[in-house]
């Protein structure tokens, strides 16, 4: 499949070279913008690092090969024409060279809500858990917090066996919140399950 994608490319258009768009493949942001050539295409593909042709220095750039920044592909696919790419992927740290997360200033996660109530259970981690419940299921072993979310997979399994659409929609919710909790307090994200589904369907 791969070698194919790279050989129904309309390389000539671009004199060898496409555009390569990369857009986050958690919060659907666009990270940045960058030009391949088969080289650089058939070098992403087989080892799942996003991989440029730099019109500057004249060469393969992998990017984040100096910063450590590297961008992990998740998925590629072309335009209608077949003369530009897209590819979604995982930021392994800032994408901009100054530091940002992306080349693009303002812009925000297709479904910033969800992103916003993550980062708001990152940042409860060391607060007083006498007075934040999310502080104080990371302060807590983490039998705690699989407990929790055990507690509310059933529950939401319960109301969507019996048709309580309302109760299904709020426990759902609920195990959803308490994932994002268990999942950061084991120090890993959202964005680390997105990346593993994708794996899989790839697989």
């Amino acid at each position: 499949m791969n070698a194919s994608l790279v050989d129904t490319l309309d390389w000539p258009k671009g004199d060898g070279l496409l555009p390569l768009i990369v857009q986050h493949a958690h919060d659907g942001r666009v990270l940045m913008l960058g030009y391949v050539n088969r080289d650089a295409l058939e070098t992403t593909l087989r080892t799942n690092e996003v991989h440029f042709w730099s019109r500057s220095k004249q060469r393969l750039w992998k990017k984040g090969e100096s910063s450590g920044n590297v961008l992990t592909l998740v998925s590629i696919a072309p335009d209608c024409d077949r003369d530009a790419l897209l590819a979604q992927a995982l930021p392994q740290g800032p994408t901009c060279h100054l530091g940002t997360p992306t080349c693009f200033d303002g812009t925000r996660p297709a479904h910033p809500w969800l992103n916003e109530l993550e980062a708001l259970v990152a940042a409860r981690k060391g607060a007083d858990a006498s007075t934040s419940y999310v502080a104080g299921l990371l302060a807590a072993p983490v039998a705690r917090r699989a407990q929790k979310v055990g507690e509310e997979g059933v529950e939401t399994a319960l109301a969507a066996a019996t048709g309580d659409l309302d109760g299904l929609r709020g426990e759902a919710a609920d195990l959803v919140f308490h994932l994002l909790v268990l999942l950061r307090g084991s120090g890993l994200s959202l964005a680390d399950v997105v990346g593993e589904l994708a794996r899989r369907h790839r697989g």
